[in-house]
């Protein structure tokens, strides 16, 4: 669910991977019945429920899975959870912007201070970070979606305001007022996407060298482990090179 989650080192052992895909099942669920909750418990009617579940499937979380967390918020017994959004300075002078949705303040604070303090970081104010940064909608597409040119042209039929492409996949940018009328206009030519949510998008990179890489590696991972913690964003930028050191 993180924004930095290109530069992730790739796990191999069976007991790690079935532990994030958990976790990761864990806060794609919240984030539905969140949506569910604040709006009409249908995808169709409900932007962010859509984006949810679009975003729920490209993981292939089950059908029931997705249904469960929808008819929680419906039914009434989904718990009470808090959009908390912190800012942090991380190794190597980077900025760093987590996303949380919470059923206990307290709790989630706690332990988002304690893996920042852990891995070279410290817990900034509110604001101390995030004005470096825009808010914008990002709709992200698989490479297989089309070429380059292919979702370019889509992306400003549709009205985005800039694309990034790589092997990756594709990321379709837009103003923060347009990002389901984006998202829905580019559904006919590209199919459903991956993900379409609100971002934190940064106003310039900062080059983290290899010792900084591999320290700030640690303490996303850390926070990527806690299931409060709904994404990571970051303006942080690893060469391949260095990449390629940390395995």
């Amino acid at each position: 669910m993180a924004g930095h989650s290109k530069f992730k080192n790739i796990m191999h052992r069976k007991g790690a991977q079935d532990k994030k895909r958990s976790g990761m099942f864990s806060k794609l669920s919240r984030e539905i019945t969140v949506a569910a909750k604040m709006g009409l418990p249908d995808p169709d009617m409900n932007p962010r429920l859509r984006a949810a579940v679009n975003a729920a499937k490209a993981q292939s979380m089950p059908k029931d899975n997705i249904q469960r967390s929808i008819d929680k918020a419906s039914k009434g017994d989904a718990e009470s959870y808090e959009e908390i959004r912190y800012e942090a300075f991380g190794p190597g002078g980077v900025s760093l912007i987590v996303e949380t949705l919470t059923d206990n303040r307290n709790r989630t604070v706690t332990n988002v201070r304690t893996a920042i303090a852990k891995n070279g970081g410290n817990l900034g104010a509110p604001g101390s970070v995030s004005h470096a940064f825009d808010r914008m909608g990002l709709i992200n597409y698989p490479a297989k979606a089309g070429d380059a040119d292919k979702v370019f042209e889509a992306a400003l039929e549709a009205g985005a305001e800039d694309v990034t492409s790589s092997e990756e996949g594709h990321e379709i940018w837009t103003a923060q007022g347009d990002l389901h009328e984006v998202a829905k206009a580019l559904e006919p030519v590209l199919g459903e996407a991956e993900g379409a949510k609100l971002a934190w998008r940064p106003q310039t990179m900062v080059a983290v060298d290899e010792g900084d890489a591999a320290t700030l590696f640690k303490l996303i991972d850390a926070l990527d482990d806690d299931d409060d913690v709904q994404t990571v964003w970051g303006n942080y930028e690893v060469s391949d090179e260095i990449m390629e050191k940390l395995g």
